[in-house]
């Protein structure tokens, strides 16, 4: 799968504040459909959709289920679309199936571009590309055999989330230290997120590392974890005490609020 390097980010505030400043605002507004193209990737169990350059590892027990794309690199924004939902259908071919009711699908990876390729390789820029999971496109389509079909799409809420947005500690101590951020309903997306310990007191501007993996400090190993989450559409969440002194890497917890 595709990864970025997990390397520790200098002057995570400076990065995160430029971030939240360049970053376009969604919102439920933004409902003009436009035009791309789709296909699917692994088989009728979603097995090869799982993990991906989000960051995100079972989509299953994660709440993301088969209900996935892995998005071209023009629509993929370097993993700042990671989490966001769109409606898709099938347009414009006779393999669209009668109705052409549109799938709702999260980002959650990646498909790579292919530069030694220039020619038919939908995923390069800038070409807009969704690679289902097989059973969302079957849901378009009357036969998987179509291969790659035109499709329109446009933003969409991500709704029926159960519970609250989560948080699981990754990272390899002492070198590092992260957070993944998933289950985020509204925008889906997140945009900036800061974290604040138990013993400091002190919020500090994580800066994101890759997909929605955003980088925590050694310091806040032992400390119980406060999180304010800025999302996709500029919505605003703290969320307080949302893991507990004495967590582990690999835990997952799950706050009480959502967006």
């Amino acid at each position: 799968m595709y990864r970025k390097s997990l390397s520790r980010v200098a002057a995570a505030g400076i990065v995160a504040l430029a971030a939240m400043l360049l970053l376009p605002a969604w919102s439920a507004a933004d409902d003009d459909w436009a035009d791309a193209h789709a296909t699917f990737y692994g088989d009728e169990t979603g097995a090869e959709t799982m993990q991906g350059a989000c960051g995100y590892g079972d989509l299953f027990e994660q709440g993301y289920g088969l209900e996935t794309a892995a998005l071209s690199v023009a629509l993929f924004n370097d993993g700042w679309s990671c989490g966001g939902c769109y409606e898709v259908r099938c347009t414009g071919s006779p393999y669209c199936a009668p109705g052409g009711a549109p799938v709702t699908i999260t980002a959650t990876n990646l498909c790579p571009a292919n530069y030694s390729k220039p020619n038919e390789n939908w995923c390069n820029p800038p070409l807009r590309h969704f690679d289902l999971s097989k059973p969302m496109f079957l849901r378009l389509v009357t036969d998987f055999r179509a291969g790659i079909v035109p499709v329109q799409y446009r933003r969409a809420p991500c709704a029926g989330k159960r519970g609250g947005v989560r948080f699981q500690m990754t990272g390899n101590y002492p070198w590092w230290v992260a957070v993944l951020v998933f289950n985020v309903a509204g925008a889906g997306e997140v945009r900036t997120v800061a974290v604040k310990g138990s013993a400091d007191g002190a919020w500090m501007n994580m800066a994101r590392n890759w997909g929605q993996v955003w980088n925590a400090d050694h310091r806040h190993v032992g400390q119980g974890l406060s999180f304010r989450v800025v999302a996709g559409d500029g919505r605003a969440l703290v969320l307080d005490d949302v893991v507990p002194p004495g967590w582990a890497f690999g835990q997952s917890f799950e706050a009480a609020g959502q967006f």
